[in-house]
């Protein structure tokens, strides 16, 4: 594959991705609004704190499950692997940037298998920034945002 098709259709896969991502954490938004409209008249307890942090993290955590499955499916349509256990291998370490090593693509496929590596950059970002975000209105009693009430 030429270099200017791994990154067009590598662009098309991190794009993917990334709207998975987004969607999910805004679904994660949208759950701890409705949990403060029904649950939480004060600042959220330990109890209810762990739950929110449960709740953030798994939507984080299944977001990034989400994409290494469908890279390891991308790498697998194309071609790049003949059984999807490496392909599932080379999408976990790259998507991580551990790149160990010890599995790779072949020259036609290296800058369609570093894409997966951006892919997961930014998405970690994301999922960093929302995670330092729920924590830090957690410390200040803030969480969870609740939607402003309506004009009447």
């Amino acid at each position: 594959m030429t270099i200017v098709a791994q990154i067009f259709f590598g662009s098309i896969v991190l794009g993917i991705c990334s709207i998975i991502h987004i969607a999910l954490l805004v679904l994660a938004i949208i759950l701890f609004r409705a949990m403060s409209v029904t649950h939480v008249a004060k600042a959220p307890g330990l109890w209810q704190s762990l739950k929110l942090i449960t709740v953030g993290f798994s939507f984080v955590l299944l977001a990034h499950t989400i994409q290494v499955w469908l890279w390891a499916a991308s790498f697998m349509l194309l071609g790049t692997f003949s059984n999807f256990s490496d392909a599932i291998y080379f999408s976990i370490v790259t998507y991580t940037t551990v790149g160990y090593g010890d599995v790779t693509v072949g020259g036609g496929f290296r800058v369609y298998g570093a894409m997966a590596a951006v892919t997961g950059l930014l998405n970690f970002g994301l999922s960093t920034a929302f995670l330092v975000g729920l924590f830090e209105r957690l410390s200040r009693g803030r969480l969870p945002p609740t939607a402003p009430p309506a004009d009447r």
